[in-house]
C-alpha cells in the first residue's frame, strides 16, 4: 500500500493530479494545504490541515507517506530534505529555477537514503522537457526553441498569477513559433520557464530558450509591454501589484486551451489541449506511479522516462502529441 501526500493539493494542479491517483488500487491520496476549507471533495481522498513551511507539522505529516508530490512553491528544498532524509520519494513540480537548483544538491543525499527526487515534472517544464529530448536526438549539435502557448480564458490562482508577474522583463528576446492549429504562427517573448536552464546540461544542446504568449493576441500584447522596465516597476509597488493580482484573477479573456512546441534544426514536437493546469496534474500523477521504478538520486524527468511511451501515454487523457521529425 502506498500512500501520497500532495502538498498545495488544494490548487487546480494538485486536484488533477489527485483525481488521476484516486483511480489506483493499492494508493492513500491525501491532499494538505494551509486551509482545508478550499479543499473541493474528491472520493476515495484525505483533506488535511499541513503547513509546510513549519518543520514539526512537516514532520508529522510525512508520518507513513511513501510519496510526496510538491504543487506549490513553500521552502521546496527544505520539504524536499525531509522527505529525502525519510527515505521518502518525492516529485516536484515547480518551473522556477533557482527551486530546483538547490533541491538538485540534494542528490547526493537521496542516493544514500535510497530515495528518488523527480524535477521538472508538469507541462512546463515537464512535457516541455520531454519533446526537447526527441528533437534534440532527431537534430544532434541543434538549440532548442521552446514555445509556450496558455490559455487567458484558464482559472489560475493568485500565485501563480503572481509567478507570472514576477517574470515579466526578467529575460530580454522574442522570437516566433509555429505552433498547432488552431494556433499557427505566434511571436512569443522570453520567460524565465526553468526547462531552458537545465535541458543544455541534462540533454547536451548547446543552448535552450522558452518564450511565452497567450491564446489571447491583446494579452500577449499587453504582456509585452509589461516588460518595459518602467512599466515592470510600476507593476512591483505593493499597492499596484496586489490591485492587478485581484483584477487577473476575474478577468477571463481567451479559452482554457494550450500548445507548448518544440524545434530544433528542422525536427519539431508539439503537445496540446484544454486546461494546463490538467496536464501538469496528469503528467506529475503518472510520474509518481513510475517512481518505485526509478533510481535513487535527484534528476530531471527527461532523465529518467521514455519521452515518447510518456507522452502517449499522458496524451490518452485527451490532450495531443505531434512529432514531426
Amino acid at each position: 500500500m502506498s500512500a501520497v501526500l500532495i502538498l498545495g493539493g488544494y490548487g487546480a494542479v494538485g486536484r488533477e493530479a489527485a483525481l488521476a491517483l484516486s483511480g489506483r488500487p493499492d494508493t492513500e491520496v491525501i491532499v494538505a494545504g494551509r486551509n482545508p476549507g478550499r479543499a473541493r471533495p474528491i472520493a476515495g481522498v484525505t483533506s488535511v490541515r499541513v503547513d509546510a513551511a513549519d518543520p514539526a507539522d512537516l514532520a508529522r505529516s510525512l508520518e507513513g507517506i511513501t510519496t510526496v508530490l510538491m504543487c506549490a512553491e513553500i521552502d521546496n528544498a527544505a520539504v524536499a530534505r525531509a522527505c529525502l532524509e525519510r527515505g521518502i520519494g518525492y516529485v516536484d513540480v515547480s518551473a522556477s529555477h533557482d527551486v530546483l537548483a538547490t533541491i538538485e544538491e540534494l542528490d547526493d543525499l537521496a542516493a544514500a537514503r535510497g530515495a528518488t527526487a523527480v524535477l521538472s515534472v508538469g507541462l512546463v517544464p515537464g512535457v516541455t522537457n520531454l519533446l526537447a529530448r526527441v528533437v534534440a536526438e532527431r537534430s544532434p549539435g541543434s538549440d532548442l526553441h521552446i514555445g509556450v502557448l496558455l490559455g487567458s480564458g484558464e482559472q489560475h490562482g493568485s500565485a501563480a498569477i503572481a509567478w507570472t508577474l514576477d517574470g515579466l522583463g526578467a529575460l530580454e528576446g522574442s522570437w516566433t513559433m509555429a505552433f498547432p492549429e488552431p494556433y499557427g504562427a505566434r511571436i512569443v517573448h522570453r520567460f524565465p520557464f526553468s526547462d531552458q536552464y537545465t535541458l543544455p546540461r541534462t540533454i547536451a544542446v548547446p543552448s535552450a530558450r522558452t518564450g511565452l504568449c497567450l491564446d489571447s493576441r491583446l494579452f500577449t500584447t499587453l504582456l509585452a509591454a509589461a516588460r518595459r522596465p518602467a512599466i515592470a516597476g510600476l507593476l512591483r509597488r505593493p499597492r499596484i501589484r496586489e490591485l492587478l493580482l485581484k483584477t487577473l484573477a476575474k478577468v477571463h479573456l481567451g479559452s482554457d486551451g494550450f500548445a507548448v512546441t518544440v524545434s530544433a534544426g528542422a525536427a519539431q514536437a508539439s503537445f496540446g489541449g484544454h486546461s494546463q493546469s490538467c496536464a501538469t496534474g496528469r503528467a506529475a500523477a503518472l510520474l509518481v506511479r513510475d517512481l518505485p521504478g526509478l533510481p535513487a538520486g535527484v534528476r530531471h524527468i527527461e532523465q529518467l522516462v521514455d519521452p515518447i511511451a510518456f507522452l502517449t501515454e499522458l496524451a490518452a487523457s485527451g490532450f495531443v502529441v505531434d512529432v514531426n521529425c
